[in-house]
């Protein structure tokens, strides 16, 4: 990656390192936790391309997500296709549900929180629609087949599989935000981000570009729904299309810097890691819910202390910038 110091560069290469030898160091307790970072890391970064980069607020993302999960599960449990393959209809029903909400706002001009309203509409629709189609399993949920076998093809195995499915995907999304963030779509994402009437003076074609941001971050979070389905191997409309599940798409590049490329990451580290601390000190004092108050105390932290983030003051003060 041109560009990133040769400081930077190093420590990444560690870290992808480890990584790659974690299920071979960590026991099935620190993969678990291990697996929940590179998921959010990797949401947090399909959501941070479209709020981060181009200033487009989604707060129904659950909605490309359980997209993506239930048309691949659904294929996989009624037709016998196989993950790899549902995983392209996965994509475009999530990219085309993406162009739908992107076009209906930005062509009728709805921004902000307007336009958050409208995504968060489109997914509470989409859980009332699965909530009574049978096909999709209805309130009752889609349960997919565990029968023991260990296949790539199929996305069928314990962890380790998943873990390194999840990692690949995880990397995958970093380089690609990289790469289009030095492109000139990338460039004109900032520009919009930043004053979209000036943008579309200077002739950056606004429509166009926001639309695009929508598009991929949308397919990029279907498959992250198509992961999540293998993996837990059932779907429920009150769980997949929740205002909950959009929200913690949202926490890691929030608290980690909106915006930035290692945001996400940093975001998933302290938000999932300290979350499954809170977690069992909540479980030994008997504190329901200690998990959901730390995170609200994070997120006022941050916007009190750190509103860029925490990675732009971590590089800053380990002198990685």
């Amino acid at each position: 990656m041109s560009g990133i110091p040769p400081r930077l560069l190093g420590v990444l290469g560690l870290l992808l390192a480890f990584l790659l030898v974690a299920p071979a160091v960590l026991g099935k307790y620190g993969l678990s936790v291990l697996i929940l970072v590179l998921y959010f890391a990797y949401v947090g970064q399909a959501w941070n391309i479209m709020m981060g980069f181009a200033g487009q607020l989604s707060l129904g993302h659950a909605l490309y997500a359980g997209l993506g999960g239930y048309v691949a599960a659904g294929l996989f449990f009624h037709y016998g296709l196989g993950p790899w393959a549902g995983v392209f209809a996965a994509v475009v029903a999530a990219s085309l549900a993406g162009a739908i909400v992107g076009y209906l706002g930005f062509r009728f001009s709805l921004a902000g929180v307007y336009f958050a309203l409208l995504t968060i509409a489109f997914s509470e629709f989409t859980r009332l629609a699965f909530d009574h189609w049978s096909w999709a399993g209805g309130s009752g949920g889609l349960f997919l087949k565990v029968d023991g076998s260990t296949s790539l093809l199929n996305l069928r195995g314990g962890p380790v599989l998943f873990y390194y499915v999840i990692l690949a995907l995880a990397v995958g999304a970093l380089i690609l935000s990289r790469v289009l963030l030095e492109s000139r779509l990338g460039r004109y994402w900032l520009a919009i981000r930043e004053d979209a009437e000036a943008a579309q003076a200077v002739g950056v074609p606004v429509l166009r570009c926001k639309m695009i941001a929508v598009v991929i971050s949308a397919a990029l979070t279907s498959l992250a729904g198509v992961w999540n389905a293998f993996y837990y191997n059932n779907l429920f409309p009150e769980t997949a299309f929740s205002m909950g599940r959009s929200i913690e798409i949202t926490l890691a590049p929030i608290i980690g810097g909106l915006g930035t490329l290692f945001g996400p990451f940093i975001g998933a580290i302290v938000l999932t890691g300290l979350g499954e601390v809170f977690t069992d000190v909540g479980e030994y004092l008997g504190i329901p819910g200690i998990k959901q108050i730390f995170y609200g105390l994070a997120l006022l932290a941050i916007v009190m202390y750190r509103p860029a983030g925490v990675w732009p003051w971590l590089a800053g003060r380990i002198g990685l910038k």
